[in-house]
């Protein structure tokens, strides 16, 4: 085995041009390039990512959270009324559809603060509907 010093090592690095001589590290010209695409494109995207966050925070989201919310009670309110539940849970099944039905007002007159909070309550009253329904089907021996 041959031993070569640490200056003979450091030497042929320098040589092969990817170590300078100050110690650091060198890398390819390609490497650079892909580099900087890269961080290019990263800032490309965190731009319009910011922009797009400011844009939606500046024109409310309250419509689409209205609709997202509304949705899910109604398929809820369709579920509970296919389980049967105007009449084994009648309270929680016209109180959702009431809440529902308050909650369509209040988005038609553009208040979507209190349309998405009807919607929430009409959402969980209808699912404390199923809930109620199914335990009566089970009850019953459906």
């Amino acid at each position: 085995m041959i031993n070569l010093g640490v200056d003979a090592i450091a030497a042929a690095l320098i040589a092969s041009g990817w170590v300078r001589r100050d110690g650091m590290t060198q890398t390819s010209p390609r490497k650079n390039a892909i580099v900087k695409a890269h961080v290019k494109r990263f800032r490309t995207l965190a731009v319009l990512a910011s922009t797009l966050i400011c844009l939606s925070i500046n024109t409310g989201c309250g419509g689409s959270i209205y609709a997202i919310t509304s949705s899910g009670a109604s398929s809820k309110l369709e579920a509970a009324e296919a389980l049967g539940a105007e009449r084994h849970a009648p309270y929680e099944y016209w109180t959702a559809k009431e809440h529902l039905t308050k909650a369509m007002e209040e988005a038609s007159t553009a208040d979507y603060g209190d349309a998405i909070k009807f919607a929430g309550i009409a959402e969980d009253y209808a699912e404390k509907a199923i809930v109620l329904s199914k335990q009566a089907h089970e009850g019953s021996g459906r």
